[in-house]
């Protein structure tokens, strides 16, 4: 991605701010950074711009259990977060104006360490390409950050400088020229910094699918066709009953649920989806339901829509209608909705499909759900 031009800045070395990046935190910086430029202010203090990060990770840590760091190595901004989370009850699609409003009011000593670990070497090292007149050895690095910060501060052309030397209250001060580039730029640089966090996390969640879809809470989503899909099936076969409470859906006002949660999948998928009713859906939230005891009713009921899809005329076209939005991957839909499949077919297709899904959903956290008549059971 090509950034802005600049006559008057080095943007090769702001191009190459996220080389060789090991840990989530430079993309966290430089986005509440971006953040905080407002045109008027550039002097942050380094706790402000930790409520930031902290507020950016929220909803991919809370509600998509994605990992920030590498494998078997503690991070302490997804740490943070989830200490957040389970201390406080802080919901996953808490506003972000409420979350920043408590870290700024928090005496939480345990919080307070965590940000002071987090601004050990990402304010310093985040402009290393910058750093082509002096030479910081590798002590300094561990050292005093006065004396670190003095050095850093010869080198001329950087992004910001450090002002106030003290702990959280460090203030670093952007530079009028990046900070003008930066303000105008932010939407674009923005949109680059985030695609480069996507291809670390990616890297560091190679199992976990839509990825892009799990950077921030999503605006909203739309599965009333799906809803109406399932709602005239239910209409011309009244025998068919919820897969978690054995609930007769004739009665039922419909309510669809994805098998695989969707803070897991992120999309909405026709095969991930199927029939319930509000109170069974809201009971399993986000939660795997139990494979052994629900799979195979979910293959009958998703296979008895495929039935009917071969025998409706009404049917046919619906599913037609809202294969265009939920059903994006060619190979899938040939492979599940092809003609002339028996039950054990189809349902074991779809196994194949969705197995790898839910153990992989399993993998990184989301717990075992099984229905009890009237909350979560897990």
């Amino acid at each position: 991605m090509q950034l802005p031009h600049s006559d008057e800045l080095n943007i090769g070395h702001l191009s190459r701010l996220f080389d060789n990046t090991t840990n989530c935190y430079k993309f966290f910086w430089f986005q509440a950074i971006l953040r905080k430029l407002d045109g008027k202010n550039n002097r942050f203090s380094f706790d402000e711009l930790i409520n930031e990060m902290i507020a950016d990770a929220w909803y991919m840590v809370t509600e998509y259990h994605l990992r920030l760091g590498p494998l078997g190595i503690t991070d302490n901004l997804e740490e943070v977060v989830k200490y957040i989370h389970n201390e406080y009850g802080f919901m996953s699609s808490e506003k972000r104006e409420k979350i920043i409003a408590f870290l700024q009011t928090t005496e939480d000593k345990s919080i307070a360490r965590y940000k002071a670990d987090l601004t050990l070497n990402v304010p310093y090292r985040l402009q290393v390409p910058f750093y082509d007149e002096i030479k910081i050895e590798r002590t300094m690095w561990n050292g005093s950050k006065k004396n670190l910060t003095d050095e850093i501060n010869r080198q001329r052309r950087l992004i910001y400088y450090f002002d106030l030397i003290g702990g959280l209250d460090t203030r670093i001060e952007i530079n009028s020229l990046w900070s003008e580039y930066l303000f105008k730029h932010k939407e674009i640089l923005r949109g680059w910094a985030q695609l480069k966090l996507i291809q670390y996390l990616q890297n560091k969640n190679p199992s976990v699918p839509g990825i892009a879809d799990k950077i921030e809470a999503p605006a909203s989503r739309d599965i009333e066709r799906v809803r109406k899909y399932w709602k005239i099936i239910v209409q011309i076969d009244s025998s068919l009953r919820d897969i978690y409470g054995d609930v007769s859906l004739a009665d039922e006002i419909i309510s669809v649920d994805h098998f695989v949660p969707w803070q897991y999948v992120a999309h909405d998928e026709l095969w991930n989806l199927h029939p319930t009713t509000k109170s069974i859906n809201s009971s399993k939230s986000n939660s795997l339901p139990s494979w052994d005891m629900y799979f195979r009713s979910l293959g009958d009921i998703e296979y008895r829509a495929y039935e009917l899809k071969a025998k409706n005329d009404i049917v046919a076209r619906e599913f037609n209608k809202i294969a265009l939005y939920h059903l994006n991957n060619q190979e899938i839909r040939n492979q599940l909705y092809s003609d002339g499949l028996n039950r054990n077919a189809f349902i074991e297709r779809l196994e194949h499909i969705i197995k790898p899904v839910y153990e992989s959903a399993q993998t990184l956290g989301f717990k075992e759900w099984i229905y009890n008549g009237c909350s979560n059971t897990q």
